[in-house]
């Protein structure tokens, strides 16, 4: 494997490019969390199925790949408990958050393409965000599967990947020909309801009633988010609510069964 500690470097990049978007990391977010598949792993091909037949594999976007690397930044949790308060629309917080943290997403990308090039390797990445069919509303590249198959974390009813530091926060990711040693996956369900105990706190918590245990209304939910986008429309584009993922057991870590 390459001789090059990922975690360490992903964090340091981490600290780096926030400095960029004049802030401190410590303010907005916590540390981040970093998982790495396999790029031939199985469970990719699977993504045809589960998602939609023109989602990508790693090697549409480098024929040499041989790691898929995912990362989560995590909000701090007064940006959350923020968000809560704002029910049942978005708060100001958040949507700032939101469109910080993409920016964020999108330096490091170009940073860690930047030093995995001078180490004479490929990297491919793809937006945090925006980079969906607008009428299907299903992406191509699903940063939330990825980051399951990478062994992040485990999806919620919320349709959000719940990892150990919770469910409110961005994921960012790319493919590269260097090869990185992969994460192993959970074995258990993270999420209370999946695991047999009663929970169903984002359910209630949805603004436009777009979930329920067993089925998501991606259309409802997204007209949420433009609505949210029109009310800041003084921000770059915030398609943002995030209610589900605040004030609930899986915020901001695994919730206790």
């Amino acid at each position: 494997m390459l001789e090059f500690n990922l975690e360490v470097k992903v964090r340091e990049i981490f600290h780096e490019t926030s400095s960029k978007l004049e802030t401190q990391p410590d303010k907005i977010w916590d540390m981040p969390l970093i998982a790495c598949a396999k790029a031939d792993d199985k469970l990719f091909s699977q993504l045809k199925h589960a998602i939609a037949p023109d989602h990508l594999l790693p090697y549409d976007l480098i024929s040499e790949a041989r790691s898929v690397v995912v990362y989560f930044i995590p909000f701090k949790p007064f940006i959350s408990k923020d968000n809560a308060a704002n029910y049942p629309m978005a708060s100001k917080m958040w949507a700032e958050a939101y469109v910080m943290t993409n920016k964020l997403i999108s330096l490091m990308n170009d940073e860690i393409s930047q030093i995995l090039a001078s180490l004479g390797y490929k990297c491919a990445v793809t937006p945090p965000t925006h980079n969906f069919d607008e009428k299907r509303l299903i992406s191509r590249w699903s940063h939330k599967h990825i980051a399951y198959i990478a062994g992040l974390g485990t999806f919620g009813i919320n349709q959000l990947l719940i990892t150990s530091k919770g469910c409110c926060g961005r994921l960012g990711s790319f493919v590269t020909s260097a090869p990185f040693t992969p994460t192993q996956r959970p074995k258990g369900e993270y999420c209370l309801e999946k695991a047999g105990q009663q929970c169903s706190k984002c359910i209630n918590r949805c603004p436009v009633k777009a979930l329920s245990v067993d089925k998501f209304n991606r259309h409802l939910c997204y007209e949420r988010l433009l609505e949210n986008d029109r009310f800041y429309s003084n921000l770059p584009l915030t398609d943002v609510c995030g209610q589900c993922s605040c004030e609930v057991p899986c915020s901001h870590g695994i919730p206790t069964l």
